[in-house]
């Protein structure tokens, strides 16, 4: 056996993860936790320690889908299963699953080995049976492809897995805690799919001296002696569980009054979260510490505490916002709730005018003038100024096919997608009819009798698929003092955020890259947290001269040491520039494009010259880099859509 797990009940602070974590135990309805954090902070050390606390369970023997003998699962694979077929105990499992699972390793697949050489549909459980009446515990989710996070969050949230594929048609029962840790530094999870997560955590690690000397004597203590450490903390980890079982079956009792039915509804009105998942989890959670603390019927406390840990991360209609939640709008949604329908409550109008009076802007209505400051001309160093709205971007697909990360934007070789031919060699999944081709000229000497078809490992074939990939996309901006007037390099600074966004969803990595005065600055190394691309281009000084060439030469170093890291990951270089190359010349920026090419980057330059003389450097520019060059208005998708349905009418 190995060393004995660190203890839930030796964790220091993370109060509202250990919380979190013991609800959802209490009520597996609520959807799973999802926990964000800066690594080293103990987010994988609480996960595992859970699954101690769990009650054990009692499976039908020899059921790989680990049934209930009491209730079985009327559609288990492993069925029909006797009422009373006796049972077996074991503790409930932790089941990890890693970044690079595929689908078939998740909800299972057809056994290869039996439906070749027996001609039976066999079917090979995944890790969703493993993990039913468990935890499925999810490291790093953010970086898992997202139709596997999709396929995870179905399952549960109606506790079974349905399987369709190569021939197979499955469901069975998947009923387990579902568990996600995420360092938000590489990269968020969409929107769509942070929704589908019950409860949020933040997790940090503490600024306060005692606690960080307390974290680190019982880990040093754990480490020099993981039993007898593991059994000091071993009657509080009874208590807990304890706890759970007793909460749970308290939980059916629970009531939840019409009064604070209506409470839930208010706050979830007034954070305007999108849908009703919110108040379904908010409701089942307030449920679920009702019956932790032990009370007979869910009070205000109760959503109180509920909210802090569902809404959070529903608040976010943007990549860039940060997940949050204001305790003040928390409190007025709960008061509000006490008071008549016809009595509103007191807003915010009431402020307004004072505020105005007093010379402060209201949120969003800046146009953000006064912060260029005075006197400062086209050479001098000042901030960026506020961007223009953001739109829809125009799609940039790389050419060729590549075969990198899933995502949505350059066509690739994928494990999903529409495929295209049959394989012995590459591909992934069965192709039924190229395998069962590749075996009928063979029947006569392989002496087939019958209505059977004998089938070699030779014959197998698999599916080759193509799909999209996501890639690295590298933003070289031009901040010098010719790009500085206002109204450019505000329509430039929109056009990036909106590339950033565009870049966010079809989950590509994204570097940033300045170039202004004498030389260029790697802003942001390549990353998938896209929002903080946004967050380091707002914080951008514009002014001085343009070193074009500076700008490309950081390019290609950086992009080559991209390539060593991640081979797979194609890049697309997106520079943004009128082309004025006042520091340097533009015949050296000229040679150091032609060096891009000669690497095979693909680039495209986005014209950012403005008024009525054009000298057309960047054109010159795209054809040295061997890309494409398209005008700053032209980035818009509807703008293009506009042009071509102009076209088409014109015709």
């Amino acid at each position: 056996m190995g060393a004995a797990r660190y203890p839930f009940s030796a964790i220091v602070g993370h109060d509202d993860l250990r919380l979190a974590l013991l609800l959802t135990a209490v009520h597996p309805g609520i959807g799973g936790v999802l926990v964000r954090g800066e690594k080293g902070t103990a987010k994988s050390t609480v996960v595992r320690a859970l699954s101690a606390l769990l009650p054990a369970v009692t499976a039908v023997p020899g059921c790989r889908f680990g049934c209930d003998p009491v209730a079985p699962d009327s559609t288990c694979p492993d069925g029909p299963h006797a009422a009373v077929a006796g049972q077996s105990v074991r503790p409930a499992r932790l089941v990890e699953l890693p970044v690079g699972a595929t689908e078939d390793r998740l909800v299972g697949s057809l056994d290869l080995q039996r439906a070749l050489t027996e001609g039976v549909s066999a079917y090979q459980p995944g890790l969703l049976a493993a993990a039913h009446r468990g935890v499925l515990y999810v490291d790093e989710v953010n970086l898992l492809p997202d139709h596997l996070v999709d396929v995870l969050l179905d399952a549960a949230a109606m506790g079974r897995a349905h399987v369709e594929r190569d021939g197979v048609s499955i469901s069975h029962a998947a009923s387990f805690l579902l568990v996600g840790t995420m360092n938000p530094e590489e990269g968020e999870l969409r929107p769509q799919l942070l929704d589908r997560f019950g409860l949020t955590v933040e997790v940090a690690a503490s600024r306060d001296v005692e606690t960080r000397a307390e974290v680190i004597r019982r880990r040093l203590g754990y480490e020099a002696d993981p039993a007898g450490f593991a059994a000091v903390w071993h009657p509080a980890d009874v208590e807990l569980a304890e706890q759970i079982v007793v909460a749970r079956r308290a939980l059916p009792e629970v009531v939840l009054p019409d009064a604070e039915l209506r409470r839930i509804a208010t706050v979830c009105a007034a954070f305007e979260v999108d849908g009703m998942r919110a108040d379904l989890v908010l409701a089942r959670t307030a449920m679920a510490h009702a019956a932790w603390r032990g009370g007979a019927a869910v009070v205000e406390q109760d959503i109180r505490v509920a909210a802090a840990l569902a809404l959070p991360h529903r608040r976010r209609r943007d990549p860039f916002d940060q997940p949050g939640l204001d305790g003040e709008q928390l409190e007025d949604a709960l008061r509000t709730a006490d008071q008549p329908p016809d009595d509103p409550p007191d807003g915010p109008d009431g402020g307004g005018a004072e505020q105005a009076a007093d010379g402060e802007h209201p949120a969003g209505t800046c146009d953000g003038e006064h912060r260029a400051g005075a006197g400062n001309g086209a050479t001098g160093d000042r901030p960026l100024p506020a961007p223009t709205a953001p739109f829809r971007a125009r799609m940039l697909a790389l050419p060729g096919l590549g075969a990198g990360a899933p995502g949505r934007r350059s066509p690739a070789r994928t494990s999903t997608g529409r495929t295209i031919r049959p394989s012995a060699s590459e591909g992934s999944g069965l192709h039924l009819l190229g395998t069962l081709a590749a075996a009928a000229p063979h029947q006569r000497d392989r002496g087939r009798c019958g209505a059977g078809l004998v089938v070699h490992r030779a014959d197998v074939r698999r599916a080759v698929r193509v799909g999209r990939e996501s890639n690295l996309v590298l933003f070289a901006v031009d901040a010098s003092g010719s790009m500085a007037a206002r109204a450019r390099m505000s329509a430039v600074t929109g056009a990036v955020l909106s590339l950033l966004r565009d870049a966010y969803q079809r989950r590509d990595k994204v570097g940033l890259i300045s170039f202004r005065g004498t030389e260029a600055q790697l802003v942001l190394p390549p990353t998938s947290a896209v929002d903080a691309a946004a967050a380091r281009l707002s914080a951008l000084r514009t002014g001085g001269r343009t070193p074009l060439a500076a700008g490309l030469l950081r390019s290609a170093r950086v992009l080559a040491t991209e390539r060593l890291r991640d081979a797979d990951r194609r890049a697309l270089l997106v520079v943004l520039t009128d082309g004025r190359a006042t520091h340097g010349g533009m015949d050296t920026a000229l040679v150091a494009a032609g060096l891009l090419r000669r690497d095979g980057v693909a680039s495209i330059v986005v014209d950012c010259e403005s008024g009525p003389v054009r000298l057309g450097l960047p054109d010159l520019l795209a054809v040295a880099l061997g890309g494409a060059c398209v005008r700053l208005a032209e980035l818009s998708a509807d703008a293009v859509a506009g042009v071509v349905r102009a076209v088409r009418s014109a015709a």
